[in-house]
């Protein structure tokens, strides 16, 4: 690179034939006093070295000669100024390069280097070369620095030393010498050359930004030299960039490398995967050029909880679709994962089933955390607080709680924590593993936001939970083709206590996604999911042991689908636990469920375990919609009297509501009874009766009673006690027996033979 020939830039400064009144006796500026017509100056012709020459004789203790000539300093570019000296006659002086720095025309750059190295003239008539370079970069072999501030020079020498003796200068030479610093074909430019100093202490910025947009006009890459360079700004590099130094800025300033936006090379530039990420995701959120980050297949290690908001730091909102894909975080154990617990005494009203109050320190309970307590339902969680009110705002409502109690509130550590976002929409992860180690959990989302989605994703070995949500910011949260991999597969089923995943919101998509050994799969809140071609599997080594629920619908209408699946050693469990006043009132009952296709497998069970299960919080709950159908149940290494049940530790269902309900088409391998419901009964009558009974019983789900009959079909003749046709038409008594759960057929007269009865335990609508 040579300025004076790609750019045509004056640099030489004019011969001194020419004439004097272009060289000042002080600093060079317009109106200081010049060489003209000075007693201790005279031109010389036809010097045997130089030609036409100055002649000096030194009259001050340090004599300026300084060109008149605006020299122009520019970013990357190095000039050397050479002057070729010799001494004539009295003491020998020493000379050196010396300049006046200026930021502009008129004012002085203060406090840098003005002068070069000093040469000691030894000899008369004995040529000597002095020079010195000067730039704004701060580089080893250059001797005037002056930094980006710089924008030109007057360029001359100073004698210094004995007074009295006289020395010729030949004219004053300034090159460009770039090419001594630089490749002249480079593709890249060095942020020292535009002033930085890579110190980690001075602001770089603005020295950054000029080669940045040098390198992006001449298609060139950014290059930060060895060095740690401090960043007191957002900088936005619009030219490729590469690091051997280290970049430092404070948590409210972001780095924009908008043409390798990457966490290799934000791991790069901040010297750390982890601090990297951090910074990329803080791009990520404010930068509109990208929508996705690329992890690169690097794996980073991270030795805190990633406070995403804190990351991002000028945020608490964010709707547009963002991606991190394609990388690994790695937990490394310390004290940063330890759960926090705390205790306090709070209040609680059903008239406001989202709120406790008069929260005893509320300050010290932090956002995210498990409430736990007298009447609370699973996976209720604190979803803001309001310390000045003394009010915690829940997840859900609270099922059964007094109303004062000692709640115990659990906080605990995540890889990445959204929490401190007001709302955050369309995140979404894509090839991502979360290793956890046993020692965290794994990704704590918003509490307000929608279509958050993890895909072809791990998330593996989560000390307490893998996916938390804390309120809404689940809303249509999409999970598809990832694995859940719990810690604890080496305990019993019931001693668990992970969780792979928990919503509040509606319309779920959960997708071809397997889970080992959690305690539970999924505790879910809300309704209109989709549940399809998962696997989750969480038995044990025990015989006859305990099962634990594998999906948790939390709610009465939930409109959901569950299609498909491999339900493994676990069972659905259906509760209405997050409804502050659980008895029946008003509000839906049991219905809009639907569990079609699904493989049901368990080993090793009790025989009264049941993979059905409904659980009534409160009294007169029923099913008012519920499709069983086209699944397929079986046991392996023992037996299960029946697939379907209802845990009654709060209250019964009402079986005189039970409507829509259609259990049929399943297959049962290992059960002791099948179910169906309408189910069609062969009834044998041998000896004449007006009455005959028919026992449809246990094969009616949830000890259903016999509500309705469908139809009664003779199967051949029906005779009488002579053999005689009888060919009237019958009447029905439903809901017989002491479980009524027996239908009467009534005949004119006594009557023998064989009928199909189609039985019901519901009303059909």
């Amino acid at each position: 690179m040579n300025k004076v020939i790609t750019d045509g830039i004056i640099l030489m400064p004019p011969p001194f034939a020419s004439g004097l009144s272009a060289w000042s006796r002080t600093d060079g500026t317009v109106g200081s006093p010049t060489y003209q017509g000075a007693a201790d100056a005279a031109l010389v012709a036809a010097d045997q070295d130089f030609g036409d020459c100055l002649e000096l004789q030194k009259t001050t203790a340090t004599m300026p000669l300084r060109s008149m000539a605006n020299t122009p300093i520019l970013p990357g570019c190095y000039l050397r100024v050479t002057a070729r000296v010799k001494a004539m006659s009295g003491n020998l002086p020493s000379v050196r390069i010396a300049a006046w720095a200026g930021l502009n025309a008129a004012t002085h750059l203060a406090g840098v280097v003005e002068a070069g190295p000093a040469l000691a003239l030894t000899a008369y008539g004995k040529v000597e070369t002095v020079s010195a370079i000067v730039g704004i970069g701060f580089r080893q072999g250059v001797d005037m620095s002056w930094g980006r501030a710089a924008t030109l020079g007057h360029f001359g020498i100073d004698l210094t030393g004995a007074m009295g003796g006289v020395v010729r200068v030949d004219d004053i030479v300034i090159e460009d010498i770039t090419s001594a610093f630089l490749r002249n074909m480079m593709d890249w430019v060095d942020v020292r050359d535009y002033g930085a100093l890579g110190d980690g202490v001075a602001d770089d910025a603005a020295a950054v930004e000029a080669a940045d947009s040098d390198a992006a006009t001449s298609g060139r890459t950014v290059y930060f030299s060895k060095g740690v360079y401090f960043l007191n700004a957002d900088v936005q590099l619009d030219a490729p960039a590469r690091f051997e130094g280290t970049v430092t800025m404070p948590a409210n300033k972001r780095l924009a490398l908008t043409r390798n936006f990457n966490l290799p090379q934000y791991a790069a530039a901040f010297g750390s995967e982890e601090v990297g990420f951090k910074k990329a995701f803080q791009a990520l959120l404010n930068f509109t050029d990208h929508e996705s980050l690329d992890l690169g297949g690097r794996r980073i290690e991270v030795t805190a909880p990633i406070d995403m908001q804190a990351a991002v730091n000028n945020k608490t909102t964010f709707t547009s679709r963002r991606v991190i894909r394609n990388g690994q975080f790695n937990v490394v154990s310390g004290p940063a994962w330890d759960t926090t617990v705390t205790t306090s005494q709070a209040s609680y009203a059903t008239a406001n089933p989202n709120t406790l109050t008069s929260v005893v320190n509320v300050a010290n309970i932090a956002v995210g955390s498990l409430v736990q307590g007298t009447g609370v339902g699973r996976e209720v969680y604190v979803t803001a607080k309001n310390v000045g009110a003394g009010t915690l705002t829940l997840s859900q409502p609270l099922y059964g709680a007094p109303g004062t109690q000692v709640y115990t509130f659990t906080r605990f550590k995540y890889l990445l924590d959204f929490s401190s976002f007001a709302q955050l929409d369309k995140m979404q992860f894509d090839d991502v593993e979360f290793q956890c180690n046993g020692v965290a959990s794994g990704i704590l989302l918003a509490p307000a936001g929608i279509t958050f989605q993890i895909r072809d994703s791990f998330i593996s070995q989560p000390r307490d939970r893998g996916i938390t949500s804390i309120g809404t910011g689940c809303q249509g949260m999409l999970i598809d083709r990832c694995q859940f991999l719990s810690n604890e597969g080496a305990l019993r089923a019931q001693d668990r206590v992970s969780i792979a995943f928990n919503a509040n919101a509606n319309d779920l998509k959960v997708r071809e996604n397997r889970a080992t050994q959690f305690r539970h799969f999924a505790v879910l809140g809300g309704n209109g999911h989709l549940i399809m071609g998962n696997h989750w599997f969480q038995g044990d080594t025990q015989t006859l042991g305990v099962r634990m629920p594998g999906i948790i619908l939390c709610g009465t209408n939930v409109r959901s689908t569950i299609a498909g699946n491999y339900i493994d050693n676990s069972f659905l469990e259906w509760t209405n636990e997050y409804d502050a006043s659980p008895a029946f009132a008003n509000q839906f009952s049991f219905g809009g469920l639907t569990l079609t296709a699904n493989s049901f497998m368990a080993s090793d069970v009790a025989n009264w375990f049941k993979w059905i299960v409904i659980k009534p919080y409160g009294a007169g709950h029923f099913i008012q919609g519920l499709t069983v159908s086209g699944n397929v149940f079986r046991v392996i290494n023992s037996t299960v009297d029946r697939v379907e049940g209802v845990d009654t530790s709060f209250a019964v269902l009402d079986n005189g509501r039970m409507r829509n309900v259609l259990f049929q088409g399943n297959i049962f391998n290992g059960i002791t009874q099948n179910t169906e419901n309408p189910t069609c009964l062969q009834v044998d009558q041998a000896t004449p009766a007006t009455g005959w009974t028919v026992l449809p019983g246990a094969i009616l789900p949830f000890c259903g009673w016999a509500r309705n009959v469908e139809g009664v079909v003779a199967e051949g003749m029906i005779t009488g006690s002579l053999g005689e046709r009888r060919s009237d038409m019958p009447y029905v008594d439903v809901e017989q027996g002491a479980a009524k759960n027996e239908v009467r057929i009534n005949w004119l007269a006594a009557s023998k033979g064989r009928i199909q009865v189609r039985v019901r335990m519901d009303n059909p609508l």
